[in-house]
């Protein structure tokens, strides 16, 4: 596992605009949270696997708790065909020990990703997606990326000053990405990288940035 943290930008590491056309209603943006900016990404590399991308996906979106860890995390679907794939507009809670359950939305999907935006309650602001790319060489990229300020002052405080939160979704989204690993048949080419860019300062000065 190789963990670093940058410096970031506003400019170069705010979130991706949230789709046209969805509900827009309970969505938790980074302007609604409190300190520190994060944008984080956790990254694979499988090499020798059974599964291409869209297939990764494909299974991953029939049941998305086939990847996550039982004893940290489980997906809840609370809105939407509960028999059918994730899709956009369901919604989930994600189940996690201690005051960690977050609702969330799905805003997005394609064959190879799909995009979670966190809702009222959540203990983060922002945004979250799982994407899959096929590479060259016969190799498999899987990422899990977010763009998200805790919550609220609470959560700030569990996140960045105790970090409680913060080693919680660590061993959360490494858990997925070595479950995926294993879903995919192969092996992992150099270990899961884990990039994490802070954006102390808040652009605008309490003005709302555009998404």
């Amino acid at each position: 596992m190789y963990r670093r943290e940058v410096r970031g930008a506003w400019d170069t590491d705010k979130p991706p605009p949230l789709p046209a056309g969805i509900r827009r209603d309970g969505i938790q943006t980074p302007d609604s949270g409190s300190g520190a900016y994060l944008r984080r990404r956790y990254r694979v590399d499988v090499v020798g696997g059974r599964l291409d991308a869209a297939s990764l996906m494909a299974s991953v979106r029939e049941d998305v708790n086939r990847v996550v860890p039982g004893g940290i995390a489980q997906f809840r679907k609370v809105a939407g065909d509960e028999q059918g794939p994730l899709s956009v507009g369901d919604e989930y809670v994600v189940r996690m020990p201690g005051p960690w359950d977050g609702p969330v939305r799905v805003v997005e999907v394609t064959p190879t990703h799909f995009r979670l935006a966190t809702l009222d309650g959540h203990l983060e602001a922002g945004q979250i997606e799982w994407r899959a790319q096929d590479l060259d060489g016969a190799v498999l990229r899987f990422e899990v990326e977010s763009w998200s300020r805790p919550g609220d002052r609470l959560s700030d405080i569990a996140h960045h000053r105790l970090h409680m939160a913060k080693e919680v979704q660590l061993h959360m989204w490494t858990s997925v990405v070595e479950n995926v690993v294993e879903l995919v048949g192969g092996y992992m080419r150099e270990g899961v990288d884990i990039h994490t860019a802070v954006v102390d300062a808040w652009p605008g000065a309490g003005v709302a940035p555009a998404y």
